[in-house]
């Protein structure tokens, strides 16, 4: 058989992702800082793009709102050619994101001349018929009423900022400061540096004692006894019982710091340094037999035991908390639920006309050619986030139509949610409800939940029904809360009373839900009422 060359002609089909797709799939999943990010980065790189000011933004705040009783999910993701969403039930129009707005005056960005702090002080505190003779605090005097109103109401913008950023104290510049107050050799400094730098975050010491010696210098001829005595000094600096080696040693480190006429003292040391296993497995008949102590005594015991810090070092630099912007914003207004996009999650932007004006339409020269591309790029921006914006409002909406139980009665009221549910119901595929879901954040009555936590897999029932697994959480946490604490309820017993409920679930998966919810065993719950 001859090869030779031929032209053949073949039909078929082929899935493409143009950019546009792909800049609007990497929008959908992008967080609120991330997406605040990409906002600001497209703002830097693209002149035809602009941030409406907050004025602006007050014109058309009342778009991106949807009432649960009136949401048609047909039409969230339509969108014209401009990539501007339809008009809203409350009558925004759809060309808001390009209505002009006169900037209010500001003479500070418009470079006019503006006083100083020292000619503000002297125009507005310091008088012409003033003495000559005065002295500072004569005009101070004078501006100390607003100086100190201001500062009084605790409101202060400028003071949030200066605090907010503030470094926390670690637990070893703490414990340094406290040294460089004593006068320790230059050994014992040595010695002490070691020992504060073998801490951990709650303030115990993760290297042994041996170690701690071998990595002093030999030309200091440090011996086991110094390690001791410097060790027992950091010790007993603030907080007491940090630089402990373990549980016991730092509680007894702390019931010795009391004074010797507090009661139960003695009795608690003893506990401590002798049954500490004991406490801790809860076998109180045992504490009882071998401490000769009335069970009123080991109650008064336990409670001074407990009063003490297991972990001293972990409130001297706490975490930085870490805030959380919600995307949606679900109310009841009026008697129905309402879901609206946060206008706060991410700057509106819109196209530059005095730039777009500049764009001719039969220039090929260079400078126009990147005008066009800029708008093209810009035009395709605003696109994919009103997009992104409209897929987020038309899931969260849906989201909120099912799950209308939990806004109304709680976590018992969640209804079983699985991603395919939601899919069908907004004709979308899961993997974009996945990438909505994902690190999107919603405000409601209840507290702000991640849209993931509205979703959750059900257990049958005996009637043949369903309950969501985040229901069946509340109630054994409901249970837990309930037991009495002499007798706590076992896992079994769990199944047994959810059984009663009409509610099939395993042992095991009693105890899977109770370790996800940080309940301990019923042994461990035990306690002396």
């Amino acid at each position: 058989m001859a090869m030779k060359p031929s032209l053949t002609l073949r039909l078929g089909q082929q899935l493409r992702m143009t950019p546009q797709l792909q800049q609007a799939i990497k929008l959908l999943q992008l967080s609120t800082l991330d997406l605040q990010q990409e906002i600001q980065d497209a703002l830097d790189s693209n002149l035809m793009l602009e941030e409406l000011s907050g004025e602006e933004d007050t014109a058309d705040e009342k778009t991106d709102e949807k009432t649960l009783d009136d949401y048609d999910a047909s039409d969230a993701m339509q969108s014209d050619d401009n990539g501007l969403a339809p008009d809203s039930d409350d009558g925004g129009s759809e060309n808001d994101a390009e209505i002009e707005i006169v900037e209010l005056y500001d003479a500070e960005l418009d470079g006019d001349y503006q006083l100083d702090t020292g000619e503000q002080l002297a125009s507005e505190t310091i008088s012409d018929e003033l003495p000559i003779d005065s002295v500072w605090e004569d005009v101070w005097d004078e501006a100390t009423p607003m100086s100190s109103q201001s500062g009084a109401g605790g409101d202060n913008d400028e003071d949030y900022i200066d605090t907010r950023n503030v470094v926390s104290t670690s637990l070893q510049t703490h414990l340094e400061d406290q040294l460089n107050l004593r006068r320790l050799s230059e050994t014992d400094e040595l010695i002490a540096m070691t020992i504060i730098d073998g801490l951990d975050s709650q303030g115990v010491l993760t290297v042994s004692l041996e170690d701690i010696l071998l990595s002093i210098p030999p030309e200091y001829e440090c011996e086991m006894d110094e390690v001791l005595a410097v060790l027992h000094l950091i010790q007993h600096l603030d907080p007491v019982g940090v630089a402990a080696r373990d549980l016991r040693e730092c509680l007894i480190i702390q019931l010795k710091a009391l004074p010797e006429q507090t009661l139960w003292r003695n009795e608690a040391i003893t506990v401590v340094s002798d049954y500490i296993t004991s406490l801790a497995n809860r076998d109180y008949a045992l504490l009882i037999r071998k401490t000769k102590l009335k069970e009123d005594e080991l109650r008064q015991v336990i409670a001074l035991i407990q009063s003490l810090d297991p972990r001293p070092g972990a409130d001297i630099a706490p975490s930085t908390t870490e805030y959380i912007e919600p995307d949606v914003l679900v109310s009841k207004k009026k008697g129905r639920w309402t879901v609206e996009l946060n206008p706060k999650s991410a700057p509106r932007i819109r196209v530059n006309q005095e730039y777009a004006s500049m764009i001719k339409r039969a220039d090929n020269s260079s400078d126009n050619t990147y005008l066009k591309n800029n708008l093209q790029e810009a035009r395709w921006f605003i696109k994919s986030l009103q997009q992104r914006n409209d897929t987020l409002l038309k899931v969260s909406t849906k989201i909120v139509e099912y799950q209308r139980g939990f806004l109304e009665y709680g976590e018992q009221a969640m209804k079983p949610l699985v991603l395919h549910e939601i899919a069908s119901a907004v004709d979308l595929h899961e993997s974009t409800i996945s990438r909505v879901t994902t690190q999107k954040y919603m405000l409601t009555p209840a507290g702000v939940f991640e849209l993931k936590y509205f979703f959750s897999s059900h257990v049958n029932t005996q009637a043949g029904g369903e309950v969501s697994s985040t229901a069946i959480r509340a109630l054994i946490k409901q249970l837990v809360a309930a037991e009495n604490p002499k007798k706590p309820l076992s896992d079994s017993k769990i199944v047994s009373l959810l059984a009663d409920q009409d509610i099939m679930v395993a042992r095991r998966t009693i105890a899977k839900y109770r370790e996800s919810l940080m309940i301990r065993p019923s042994n461990e719950r035990k306690q002396l009422v």
